[in-house]
């Protein structure tokens, strides 16, 4: 699958088989996009799904295998536990929930540019990859890493 928005904004597969994601350019340090995307409090302010809809649990800033619940709809509201499965200060988080799919950034800084923000959804791990495709949610959820790149980005322009 590729899907290319703008010339830095553009849908691809990263990394393996059942890994999509998206990069775009950030007017701002890393180490400030990164804030906000550790404050569980502020995702609904960027996600691009439309399904989060705010933080019910969990810690004011995200670190390695914290648990934070968040208020979600799709379709009809439920809840889901995520935990930090990867994190490198400034520069990579991740987190997973039961279903075992992984959301992860990447921020590079990119000098008096800003920075490079990568966000990949990994199906990899998740217990039927085949059903996720049947069920077209790597389609969807690649709608929504380019819509919640683009609403990132919009928060320091």
């Amino acid at each position: 699958m590729k899907v290319q928005v703008s010339e830095e904004l553009q849908l691809s597969q990263v990394g393996g088989l059942y890994r999509i994601g998206a990069w775009v350019r950030i007017p701002a340090k890393a180490s400030e996009v990164f804030e906000l995307l550790a404050d569980p409090r502020k995702h609904d302010t960027f996600d691009g799904s439309g399904t989060v809809k705010g933080m019910l649990s969990g810690p004011n800033r995200l670190y390695l295998n914290a648990v934070f619940s968040m208020d979600m709809k799709m379709i009809v509201p439920y809840r889901i536990q995520n935990r930090v499965i990867e994190f490198e200060e400034g520069r990579k988080i991740a987190w997973c929930h039961i279903g075992r799919h992984v959301w992860r950034y990447l921020l590079e800084d990119d000098g008096a540019q800003g920075c490079k923000v990568t966000e990949i959804f990994d199906w990899e791990r998740a217990y039927s990859s085949l059903l996720y495709e049947m069920l077209q949610i790597p389609e969807r959820n690649g709608r929504a890493i380019v819509a919640t790149l683009t609403r990132l980005r919009d928060q320091f322009i």
